[in-house]
């Protein structure tokens, strides 16, 4: 039929596209009927159990199958459709989506609670397989297992029956989700590194080796869970690690300076340790007084940047931009532009740790008229308005795409209407996506609500009650320091 031209069915193409992707796809599909027999095949087996319509497991989806990719041959990811698959999934406890379990023999092992991105799944899942630690024949052993992008412990025992090596298999299976371990029971395996009997050493990622410090750290007390965890926690970043999306909420446990660049260590390994020596060459005079360091990729955190300390990608060119961000949220950035000799990096932690910084607070500008029965705080004059303190202070933080907060914008501003002629309360608002909010405020959705109390203004109190005009002023009549004085030309609560 020469010139004509068919039209499937578009359902007919749906089921197509379909069983194409799912037999291109390296991740399992598994579901009641076969679950059981299937994950019984693998030692060890990550499950992935999702919705379609599921929004983050949408955007899991790519990052999963990359990952399944990655380590295909090495160990397998499956996922099951709880819409279709509801048996299984309520066997397993899943109440939201997704939700990652590791198996091991078809048996439930735990919680997978590692990163959601392609290669912080493949480096966490790579612990996963085999033996929590890798038996080491051979000196040449050994050196291929230390050769990596991570940091590896290894134990150096005098046989198969030390009791310390019993205690270090303990401890590597404990936290084989974190770190890499192997061990030997020949200590002359490690005699190149110094081993002369029975002990750990942690060797730092050989990419990040340097003059500044040691590269291999010897552990010789009595064995434990903790006291071995506390020891690879103290001394497995080195003085300045590289920072990334993977680990940032474990290095930003601690206060942190940060110098943000072009880090690339598989392509610029020579240009990234250029900028890094430098850093190191100063923070060394600065790592005894609680403040961490580290290098990270300017792209990797550009939005970040520009979100949290207003630099945009212009600024700095190829020079490190330098920012430090405390534990309680306190934010400053380095004006002055780093030089190669590290002369105005020292001079910004001297400053730093003199307290003669000033800190940086994302702000917008202050309102120039704001005599609304809702005061517009801004970072700027929250301390003059919400922390006065002669006045009591309802707060809410909002969004200004929030479905909630738009419903909520009438009801507030009658409220702030109604409590207009009270000279000892302020009812105020602050958009908590172009300003920071202070450390002590608890925001994790919008609105959320404040009441910061006269003299308690460290002390602020989270509102739980209703969204009603009455439902506020009932509880400002019960938390004010003083009694109301509600505007009589409306009516009356």
């Amino acid at each position: 039929m020469t010139g004509v031209r068919m039209r499937l069915p578009w359902f007919i193409i749906c089921l197509v596209l379909t069983a194409w992707c799912a037999e291109g796809s390296d991740v399992l599909e598994l579901g009641d009927s076969d679950f059981d027999r299937s994950a019984a095949v693998h030692e060890t087996l990550l499950v992935e159990f999702f919705a379609p319509w599921c929004g983050h497991c949408q955007r899991l989806a790519p990052e999963y199958e990359a990952a399944a990719t990655k380590l295909k041959g090495t160990l397998p990811l499956a996922k099951v459709d709880c819409t279709v698959n509801s048996e299984t999934c309520e066997r397993f406890g899943v109440s939201g989506y997704p939700t990652l379990k590791i198996f091991r023999n078809g048996e439930e092992a735990g919680a997978y609670d590692g990163p959601r991105t392609a290669d912080g799944i493949v480096s966490y899942m790579k612990k996963q397989a085999g033996p929590s630690s890798v038996a080491l024949l051979s000196e040449a052993d050994l050196d291929s297992f230390i050769d990596n992008y991570e940091a590896s412990v290894v134990g150096f025992y005098s046989g198969e029956d030390s009791t310390q090596l019993a205690e270090f298999l303990k401890v590597s299976s404990a936290l084989r989700d974190s770190y890499r371990f192997a061990h030997s029971t020949d200590v002359g395996t490690g005699l190149k590194y110094g081993v002369d009997g029975e002990c750990v050493l942690l060797f730092r990622p050989p990419h990040l080796n340097s003059k500044f410090e040691d590269n291999v750290v010897k552990y010789t007390e009595s064995i434990s869970i903790s006291s071995l965890r506390t020891f690879i926690r103290d001394n497995v970043f080195g003085l300045c690690p590289h920072l990334t999306t993977e680990n940032r909420d474990v290095l930003r446990g601690s206060d942190l300076l940060t110098a943000y660049y072009n880090v690339d260590y598989l392509r610029n390994l020579k240009g990234t340790n250029y900028w890094r020596n430098r850093i190191m060459k100063v923070v060394t005079q600065f790592q005894d007084q609680g403040l961490s360091f580290a290098v990270a990729d300017r792209q990797e955190f550009q939005d970040e940047l520009e979100e949290e300390f207003g630099l945009g990608s212009s600024e700095g060119g190829d020079i490190p931009l330098v920012t430090i961000r405390t534990r309680e949220g306190h934010k400053y950035s380095m004006q002055e532009e780093f030089t190669r000799d590290g002369k105005s990096l020292e001079r910004f932690l001297e400053d730093y740790f003199a307290k003669r910084l000033k800190r940086y607070v994302k702000s917008e500008p202050v309102p120039e008229s704001n005599d609304g029965p809702v005061k517009v705080v801004v970072a700027d004059t929250f301390d003059e308005i919400v922390n006065d303190p002669e006045k009591d202070v309802l707060v809410e933080f909002y969004a200004p795409w929030c479905g909630h907060c738009k419903n909520l914008e009438p009801i507030y501003k009658e409220l702030g209407e109604k409590l207009s002629g009270d000279p000892n309360i302020v009812i105020a608002k602050m958009d908590a996506t172009a300003n920071d909010v202070p450390p002590n405020y608890d925001v994790q959705g919008f609105p959320t609500i404040y009441f910061v109390p006269s003299g308690q203004k460290d002390q602020p109190r989270r509102y739980e009650g209703g969204r009603e005009v009455s439902d506020f002023i009932t509880y400002l009549k019960k938390e004010a320091t003083n009694p109301l004085i509600l505007d009589e030309s409306r009516d009356e609560l």
